[in-house]
């Protein structure tokens, strides 16, 4: 089980990424001593998605290309209704997120987020929570949905929106430090 304070930690994700969802992560999570990298499809800074307009940009620092599951203790997704539509057409993406699941490492999600954990099929049958529009296709695609906060079914955990970070960030450093987790297929 590892600390957090030796944790290694992959944040996901590409332009349109819901600003908050990607910064309060990375920062909390690195205040409290985790090393957290972001990767993504290309090597260059990406640009956010900040309520109503473009944001600033993040420096990547790998791409899904470069990255091996084994080099990370968890996998944060963040939302926007951008950032995952766009990760979840790209096969490399998909397949790093079934290899995480298989894996049995966190995998943390949120808002539009689970679009992705849907593309792995990593959903059917687990109780997940979501940004509230995409309930339906959570359902579709074999999850149990619930409107709650966070809700974490064998070490993946998802939320609902920015309202709701500080408890996300909380239950990621709670099941990092759990370690991996047995995960039925899902």
């Amino acid at each position: 089980m590892p600390s957090i304070k030796s944790a290694r930690i992959l944040i996901l994700a590409t332009h349109g990424y819901e600003r908050s969802e990607l910064r309060v992560p990375l920062d909390e999570l690195r205040a409290r001593g985790a090393t957290v990298s972001i990767a993504s499809l290309t090597p260059e800074p990406i640009k956010s998605w900040a309520e109503k307009n473009w944001g600033d940009t993040v420096d990547v620092d790998t791409t899904v290309g470069e990255v091996s599951v084994d080099d990370y203790d968890a996998l944060v997704i963040p939302g926007g209704q951008i950032n995952p539509d766009l990760l979840r057409k790209e096969e490399a993406v998909v397949e790093l997120v079934r290899a995480f699941v298989k894996s049995g490492k966190p995998i943390a999600a949120i808002c539009h987020g689970p679009w992705l954990l849907v593309e792995a099929d990593a959903l059917r049958g687990r109780q997940p929570t979501s940004y509230a529009s995409i309930k339906t296709d959570l359902r579709n695609a074999g999850a149990i949905w619930k409107d709650e906060a966070v809700v974490t079914d064998h070490g993946i955990i998802t939320s609902r929106s920015p309202a709701d970070l500080g408890a996300f960030v909380a239950k990621i450093v709670e099941e990092v430090e759990e370690g991996r987790h047995a995960r039925h297929a899902a």
